[in-house]
């Protein structure tokens, strides 16, 4: 594979520290702000917003450089109509006989069952898909490393910058999740890694009274 040619760190930008703690505490203040949202107005959102948002979610760090990621946007009401059927399929199997008696207690709290409206009512559905392997253009297979850490940072960029824009979203997790390579087209080397709704938030939206836990509770510091 050829060696990627070595040039000078153009972009970084370094901030005084004050300017540093202001960027941070605003950025915090931000996406604090974000909430999962099961509740969509079907209002359109200009595609291209869309699309830098994915620009954004490309950026992501990821094993050799490989980005091992493919999202594939759904807009098609037809599409998302099929989507949500064979999502509720699997949903209610989940609800019904897969998940455990602690599961289901973990979720009560939240009011979620297998009905999932907003797969249609949403005006953007992402699937996102793990590639765990490429196609060189002399249509060699290379192996991807760490794909699912490298896709995990990615949907979280995306996810982040959906609600720079002024967007609500929600990572839905149907299992399994096959049926999206199927209704999408995607070949069997794509693994789903998750469905991402995207739209504006129903005007009477609401959301679970939850907490967040505090920076002492998931994270320790070791300084000598």
């Amino acid at each position: 594979m050829k060696k990627y040619p070595s040039i000078p760190l153009q972009r970084y930008r370094e901030y005084p520290v004050e300017e540093m703690r202001q960027r941070l505490s605003d950025f915090y203040n931000d996406v604090d702000r974000r909430r999962t949202v099961r509740e969509f107005s079907d209002r359109p959102v200009p595609r291209d917003i869309i699309e830098t948002a994915l620009k954004a979610a490309n950026t992501a760090p990821s094993g050799a450089n490989l980005q091992p990621w493919h999202f594939v946007v759904v807009s098609c009401p037809e599409t998302k109509k099929k989507i949500r059927e064979a999502a509720e399929v699997e949903e209610r199997e989940f609800y019904e006989h897969r998940a455990s008696e602690e599961w289901l207690a973990a979720l009560e709290p939240l009011g979620t069952d297998s009905n999932k409206p907003f797969l249609e009512t949403a005006p953007y559905l992402i699937a996102v898909f793990l590639q765990k392997f490429g196609e060189l253009p002399d249509g060699r297979k290379v192996k991807h490393y760490y794909p699912t850490e490298s896709t995990g940072l990615a949907t979280g960029i995306l996810v982040t910058a959906l609600h720079t824009a002024g967007l609500a979203t929600l990572t839905h997790t149907p299992s399994p999740m096959k049926f999206l390579n199927e209704i999408l087209a995607r070949p069997t080397s794509e693994r789903p890694f998750l469905l991402l709704v995207a739209g504006y938030p129903a005007d009477d939206a609401k959301v679970p009274d939850i907490k967040r836990k505090s920076l002492h509770e998931y994270s320790s510091f070791i300084d000598e």
